[in-house]
Formats: structure tokens, sequence, C-alpha cells
């Protein structure tokens, strides 16, 4: 698997992030975004002339994978040189894409994933998934990685969780997703009673293994070449290099051996006091270390000869070349298991002949059996035919007496079903009238609710005009003493108050229809329970506003200190008064408040006049 292969996997998962609607489409201004940010993390040229070209604001429609391949492959891939930038950075990207819309860990004490163990088991799943689209990985290469993850916690995989997975028959036929993998690995179903600090350094171990290609890590003691003492070190082994660093942190490097195809590992004998002695030679230098016990030094020997042999062979990494041989050894075994199916479905074409054979020998002797039937038929037939004969005489005879006797019973059944039709109909007789009386006593019930109610909703009108036109009166005592204090303002007054006749007229036209609200009883209580609470809320309204003010008052008055109340959205924009200093500017204000309180009444008078003539 190339570089292009997994930067590809990665940026899949941020490609269907982006698709919120599931239809295979991303919109192209999220591509522009993601295209940017991939340019950044993979630090190539950002091309924003080619970005709009391809991506223009006026063309229809987000784009599909296969319509942004072309420019991802142009302007982006085509331009990634290795080594000059961090995968990983790559990966995070894509991973904070598509972890937002799809990882939901369990908010629970049982949960044993941090988000960072998460992001390495997602760079783990993609690098051992299969190169087809969706990604998912099959069982073994599931079974393999969570083998490799309990050996570095040194515990037993637990098979019957795993076996219960494998069982489905959708996991067996498309494989398994990275977000069931995650979501069994969250639950810790397959590792019960472990720390989830062990779990993190188990995942990092693995992960540096099989990602980072670190073929082995760990202490070792190493002879320098000046001074000829002995240090511990920690050793880093990879591909085609051997690191090693003053701590486990990996911050300090202190040097880094290249492996090639002239270099070789022998075991040393014990000597100054050093144990478990091994030497790494190559074209210039000897590396003399030291390792812990002889099973360290095995490790370690075998380990740097696969480096050496891997450089040798031209590969860079152990573990996609495990994969591949993974992969080519299912293929074998799919082959053969093919090959199996095919030997069966040849066996079961022969069985199948064999049988139709059997079928048609069997069929034969059948045909053979039914002549002989036939002709022992016909001799039984011709014997029944004569004692037929002999018995058709007697039931003759027997048929006259039957026919007479049937005549007779004829007649009384027909005398018997006039009787029950007659006492049928007049039990359905009988149970219409029980109806019809239960149904004019529920009818006469209904009328009397009826009339309660209408009486009720005419009562409660009537108190509400009462209201109303208490309300009306007060008005226009306010109106008569600012007409007094504000002579100036006559002809806006007269315009008020012709508003005031319109809705008095208005609220006589209600009166004159208010005998339709008869028609349609449960329509007309909801109507006036609707009403009553808008005019409860304008009495208070207009309560507030009710203060007057007396002549000669210089109390500031602040629109602060007023009562808010929206004034409708109908307003004549003539009533807009200028704003003038002293005490016009408060009479003003007051005067613009009750002219707002009179159209707010007369806009309820409107809506339950047009709500009743709705009705």
């Amino acid at each position: 698997m190339d570089l292009r292969s997994e930067l590809l996997k990665s940026i899949w998962y941020g490609f269907t992030a982006l698709d919120l609607e599931k239809s295979g489409k991303v919109s192209k201004s999220q591509l522009k975004v993601l295209s940017h940010n991939l340019c950044t993390v993979l630090c190539i040229p950002h091309d924003p002339v080619a970005l709009e070209e391809d991506f223009r604001d006026d063309d229809d429609g987000p784009v599909s994978s296969q319509g942004y391949m072309p420019y991802l492959n142009k302007y982006v891939l085509d331009k990634v040189v290795e080594g000059t930038f961090n995968k990983e950075d790559v990966d995070e990207l894509c991973w904070t894409l598509t972890a937002k819309k799809n990882y939901k860990p369990t908010k629970s004490s049982d949960t044993v994933l941090a988000e960072r163990d998460a992001f390495r088991l997602w760079c783990l799943f993609n690098f051992l998934s299969e190169d087809k689209y969706p990604l998912v990985m099959v069982p073994d290469e599931v079974e393999y990685l969570l083998k490799k993850i309990c050996t570095a916690m040194s515990v037993e995989l637990n098979s019957v969780e795993l076996e219960d997975l494998f069982s489905q028959d959708a996991v067996q036929q498309r494989g398994i997703t990275v977000w069931v993998f995650l979501e069994m690995m969250d639950a810790g179903k397959l590792a019960r009673g472990i720390n989830s600090s062990v779990i993190s350094m188990a995942i990092e171990e693995v992960y540096r293994e099989i990602v980072g290609d670190v073929l082995k890590e760990g202490y070792l003691w190493k002879r320098g070449q000046l001074r000829r003492n002995w240090k511990e070190r920690w050793f880093t082994l990879r591909a085609s290099n051997l690191f090693y660093y003053t701590g486990e942190d990996r911050k300090e490097c202190q040097g880094n051996i290249v492996l090639d195809g002239n270099c070789c590992v022998e075991v040393l004998p014990d000597r100054d006091g050093k144990r478990c002695m091994f030497c790494l030679k190559t074209l210039s230098k000897t590396y003399e270390m030291s390792s812990s016990d002889t099973r360290q030094r095995q490790e370690w020997t075998t380990a740097i000869q696969t480096a050496i042999r891997l450089h040798v062979e031209g590969k860079t990494s152990l573990h996609k070349d495990l994969k591949l041989k993974r992969h080519e050894q299912r293929e074998q075994r799919e082959r053969r298991q093919q090959a199996k199916e095919e030997e069966l479905q040849r066996l079961r074409a022969l069985q199948d002949e064999r049988e139709r054979k059997l079928a048609e020998l069997e069929l034969e002797a059948q045909k053979q059996a039914q002549v002989l039937l036939e002709q022992d038929e016909e001799r039984r037939r011709q014997q029944h035919e004569q004692l037929h004969q002999t018995l058709e005489v007697q039931l003759r005879e027997a048929e006259e007496v039957r026919i007479s006797m049937q005549a007779e019973m004829a007649l009384k059944e027909e005398e018997a079903e006039r009787q029950r039709k007659r006492i049928h109909e007049l039990e359905e007789m009988q149970k219409r009238l029980e109806e019809a009386l239960q149904q004019e006593i529920r009818a006469r019930l209904d009328e009397e609710a009826f009339r309660n109610a209408q009486a009720g909703l005419l009562a409660e009108e009537e108190e509400k005009m009462k209201e109303l036109m208490t309300l009306q009166e007060e008005q226009e005592e306010y109106i008569l003493k600012t007409q007094r204090e504000k002579e100036e303002l006559k002809q806006e007054m007269e315009a008020k108050s012709r508003a005031l006749d319109e809705a008095q007229r208005q609220l006589e036209e209600v009166r004159g229809n208010r005998h339709r609200v008869d028609q349609d009883v449960v329509a007309a209580q909801r109507k006036l329970r609707q009403a009553s609470t808008n005019v409860k809320h304008w009495n208070v309204q207009m309560n507030r506003l009710m203060r007057p003010i007396g002549p000669g008052d210089k109390r500031p008055v602040s629109r602060s200190s007023l009562p808010s109340f929206q004034i409708p959205s109908q307003r004549d924009p003539g009533l807009n008064l200028r704003s003038i200093s002293g005490s016009e500017d408060r009479n003003e204000q007051l005067i613009e408040n009750v002219g707002a309180g009179r159209r707010c009444d007369a806009d309820l008078e409107r809506h339950n006049s047009h709500t009743s003539n709705g009705d």
C-alpha cells in the first residue's frame, strides 16, 4: 500500500464527514476549505486560482467524490513529497472532521477509550482495512489487531465476544466498519477488568509498531566509541534506521545507525561485567550493546536482522509486507473454498442426474402398474353395472315413496319459515323503536346543555361590553382634558375621535351580528375565551395609561417610566408627533399613548367582529 492510498483513506473519511445528507455529494464551499487544509498539513503550495476554477460559486449543485478526485489528484496528491510532512497531522485533520459526525462515545463509567486512543485505533483500522470503499476490515485483520493489543497488555484475547461479533451475517459478508470497531472497543467487552491506562499504553505500542513502522523499542546498554564507557539508552528500531535516545520520551536523539545490506549482527561473550552482549557491525563502525536478559538479546538480534532483510529486499515497512502476505493467504483460501464449492456443485449435479434417471425408471414402472390396475378396474366396473341395474329397480320404488313424503315436509317447512320471518321482523321493529327513543332522549339533553351554554355566553358577552363602555368613557374624559390643555393638537385629536367613532360603529356591527354565534356553540366558546383574554390584557395596559397629569405638573416624565406596550402595525403615520421641550413633550407622549390604546381597543373590536363573521 503506497503513500497515496494511505492518504486517500483518511481523506475519504473527511469527505464523507462533510456529506451531511448522505447523498454522496459535498458542497463546493466545504470542499474549498477541505482542500486548503489538506495543502496546509501536506506542506504543499496552495493554488487558490485552480481551487476557484474547479469550484466556482456559479456552478450548480454539490460535488460527488468522483467529481472531486481529478482536482485532488492533480493539485494535491501529485504534489505530495514523502518525508516533507507528518502523516499524523493529515490523520488528525480527517479524524477531527469525521469524529464529530460519527464517533459518539458513551459518557459512562464503563468507557475505557480516551480520545487519543480512539484516534490511534482509527489509524490502525485505516492501515489494516481493505483497499475498497466504503472502508471495512475483514474479521481476520480484526482478530490480528486485537491479538496484538492483548499481547501488549499481556492478557489473553476474549474469543467468545469476538466470535459473537463475527457470527453476524453482515460482518461475514461485508466486514466490520471502524465505528462498530470503536464501539466494541469502547464498551470494554474484550478487556474487562483492565485499567484504561494499561489499554492506552498497549494501543500506543501497537500504533507505533504497525503505523509508525517501529520494529522494536526498549532500553539497551551501549558502549561509547571514544570513552568506551557504558550508558543506558532508549533504542527505536525502524526498517532502515536504529535510533537511540537519552530517555523513553525520545526528546533527545543521541544517534542514528543507518542499516543496509552491509550490516550484520553478532552475539558476543560476556565481559567487562556486562552480560547478554551483541554487536552491530557497519562498514565504518561496530556498535556494542548489552540487553537485560538472553530473551531480549534474541529479540533484538532477530529484529535487526529483519530490518536489514527488509532494506535488502527494498521494502520500507514490515507490517505492510505482512498485510500483503495475509491478503494473499486469504485470497488463496478463498480460491480453495471456491474450488471446493464448485466441486460440491458438480457432485450435486451428478447426484441430481442420478436421481432423475431413477425417477424415470420409477415412472415407467408406475405406468405398467397403472395398465394392470385399469384392466382390473374394468372387470370390477362390469360387475358393478350389473349390480347397479338390479338396485335401480328397488331404488325407483323407494324414490316414489320418498317424493310423496318430501312434498308433505316441504309444505310444513314453508309454514314454519313464514312464522320465523314474522317473528324476526317484529324483533327488528322493536330494536329500531328503542334506538329512536334513546336518540330522542339524547337530543333533548343536548338541547338543554346547548341552551345553558348559550345563556352563559350571552351573560359573559354583556359583562365584557360593559367593561368596554366604561373604558371608552374614561378615554373620552382624558381626551377632553388633553384638548383643553393643547389647542394646537385639535386636528389630530379630531382624527383620533373619528377613529373612535369608527370603532363604535364596528362595535355596533358586532352587536348586530351577535346572533350568528348561536349557530356554532363550540366554536363561539373558543373565540369568546380568546376575546376575554385579549380584553383583560388591554385592561391592564389601559389602567397603566390612565394615570392623569395635572396642570402645571413639572415632574419629568421619561419614556422608561411609561408602561411599555406594542403599538399595532396599522398605526397612522400622522400620529407620530414632533419632539418639543418642557411640558409639551410630556403631554404629546401622553396623547400618543392614549390614542394608541384607543386604536388597540378598536383593533380588538374589529378582531372580534371578524371572528364572529368568519364563524
